[in-house]
């Protein structure tokens, strides 16, 4: 097993990973059958670029045990250093990766997000795909800002439960700060999955594979919600854009 902190390159100053997905999905397997508390981001431009606008935040991705590139210009970028063998992790693709893993190893999962409806719908679709995958939990919390007495209630919850694996969907920062926050406090590995969940349960739609592979599944999430994103890209984009560039001119691509 590799040692996670050992194989990582700076985008834009922030580590991320560089093994393979099939490492990355072993490593994560081992650690929840030691009920280990580990911290795992999937990230892209817009996680960066928070980052990069807050030293605090910047420190949280710092610290992940695992932080896996999403993003087609994370992989570009480090495809730019040489590593041509690294390839887009996606959301789905490791959600669904680890839920087959857990199934298999008969680690428990627990589902931590969203609303209850698509909560529902999850556990209905996960129970067709995968029949002996065990659920251990599921919990969505309130819009506002959880409190700390129902953070920690919720924390003995996921711990009773055994689960394994913790995904959590609270969109980001607010689930790689929430993660961070309460990783020591938990007996399992947690995995930020952002807009996994609804996706997953039919609400919304993922990219087509063409489109993630072009780097525009951020586009494509643009379309369906316009209103919620178009500030998030127009702000985050350039910024990413400017930053990668000045990277690049600074020489600062470490190569192997």
């Amino acid at each position: 097993m590799f040692q996670s902190d050992l194989c990582t390159r700076d985008v834009i100053e922030i580590p991320v990973n560089i093994t393979t997905f099939d490492q990355q999905t072993e490593q994560i397997t081992s650690w929840a059958e030691r009920r280990h508390h580990k911290m795992v981001c999937v990230a892209n431009v817009h996680m960066l670029v928070e980052g990069w606008r807050d030293p605090e935040f910047a420190n949280i991705l710092k610290n992940a045990d695992l932080l896996v590139p999403e993003g087609m210009p994370l992989v570009w970028m480090l495809n730019l250093m040489g590593l041509d063998y690294i390839k887009r992790v996606g959301g789905m693709e490791l959600f669904l990766a680890c839920c087959q893993k857990a199934s298999a190893a008969q680690i428990s999962i627990f589902l931590l997000g969203t609303e209850p409806e698509i909560l529902t719908k999850i556990h209905q679709h996960l129970a067709q795909d995968f029949p002996d995958l065990k659920v251990a939990g599921m919990y969505a919390p309130p819009f506002a800002p959880i409190s700390k007495d129902l953070d920690l209630e919720l924390v003995q919850t996921i711990n009773d439960s055994g689960a394994g694996i913790v995904f959590v969907a609270l969109g980001c920062p607010k689930q790689e700060k929430w993660m961070a926050l309460y990783r020591d406090r938990l007996q399992a590995v947690l995995i930020g999955v952002g807009a996994v969940f609804p996706i997953y349960a039919g609400i919304m739609k993922q990219a087509p594979e063409f489109m993630r592979n072009a780097g525009l599944a951020w586009l494509f999430r643009l379309g369906q919600e316009p209103k919620r994103l178009w500030l998030r890209y127009l702000s985050t984009n350039p910024i990413f854009m400017y930053l990668a560039l000045k990277q690049i001119i600074s020489g600062k691509l470490k190569k192997d």
